[in-house]
């Protein structure tokens, strides 16, 4: 039987606006994806934390505060240092086209912005994990 992909979304800060959020994890698991949404106001070592414990393959970040030059970050520093950089970073929300390339050489594999189909989310996803 072949490993589902397991997608972590969360919602790093104190952004407390989740429906995207909620959207995109519904579509993931519609798509046979399993999903682990850890729910608003959560810290970066919260979500590094449980992406560790559940074996996910993936990190999807919705920030819409205007934090994502820290958080994004601080989310792939902590991934490092707990010798788990072989979960991919992805995310999406308000994130200027400027920063976006930033955030790559950061580490970050793909930003999605607003307005992006969900099938879009979901084909990168699995065109990645395989």
């Amino acid at each position: 039987m072949k490993k589902k992909i397991r997608v972590l979304v969360g919602k790093p800060g104190l952004d407390g606006h989740d429906r995207g959020a909620k959207v995109v994890a519904a579509a993931l698991r519609d798509a046979g994806i399993e999903v682990i949404y850890t729910g608003l106001h959560q810290t970066s070592e919260s979500i590094v934390e449980a992406a560790i414990q559940e074996d996910v393959d993936v990190i999807g970040l919705s920030i819409l505060s205007g934090a994502h030059m820290t958080l994004f970050p601080r989310i792939i520093e902590l991934l490092k240092e707990k010798n788990a950089e072989d979960i991919l970073v992805i995310g999406g929300g308000i994130i200027p086209e400027e920063d976006i390339e930033k955030l790559y050489k950061m580490g970050v594999k793909k930003i999605f912005t607003p307005g992006t189909p969900t099938g879009t989310i979901i084909e990168f996803i699995k065109k990645v994990i395989k």
